[in-house]
């Protein structure tokens, strides 16, 4: 019997192993996941709203940017959680909903400064996030991501300072 014990851990260890990576997702990996994914949401469609409604060559020039890099991440995001068997959220959070209906009421400048405002505030938030979760996530391929999109988010978020303070 004591012979087999190594065998019987062994065998149990390799089943921990196949179980489905979603089971062992710890709560702060899946709010990580639930947050990226709709703040990448919001960000595609008030980036799309900034390409119609700016009249700034460079705030369309900022928006083009996040469309392709945040479309790049939630896709990218997407697949991990596909992989994980999570269901990612289906639209953006309230408040960003509501941002975005505030954006749609406005108009010239005081459509490009809110948006320019909103960018600065959301990415200062996306950047901390993306922060915590390359530093202390539990989830191999989530830290992955998180530190892979962490540099571009870095350069947005300097991006939008910079049209603040041309603004």
């Amino acid at each position: 019997m004591s012979k087999m014990l190594p065998f019987c851990v062994g065998a149990g260890l390799i089943a921990l192993t196949v179980l489905p990576a979603s089971a062992a997702l710890s709560t702060a990996d899946r709010d990580f996941v639930t947050k990226a994914a709709s703040g990448g949401m919001a960000e595609v469609q008030s980036a799309q709203l900034a390409d119609q409604h700016s009249t700034s060559p460079q705030i369309k020039q900022f928006a083009q940017r996040m469309i392709t890099d945040h479309t790049a991440a939630n896709n990218e995001l997407s697949q991990i959680a596909k992989q994980q068997n999570l269901t990612l959220p289906a639209q953006p959070t309230a408040k960003d909903a509501a941002e975005e209906q505030k954006l749609r009421s406005l108009t010239g400048a005081g459509f490009d400064e809110a948006y320019v405002e909103g960018q600065l505030s959301d990415h200062q938030e996306t950047v901390q996030l993306f922060r915590t979760e390359a530093s202390s996530g539990q989830d191999p391929a989530l830290k992955a991501f998180a530190q892979k999109t962490l540099p571009i988010l870095e350069q947005h978020l300097q991006m939008a300072q910079a049209l603040n303070k041309k603004g």
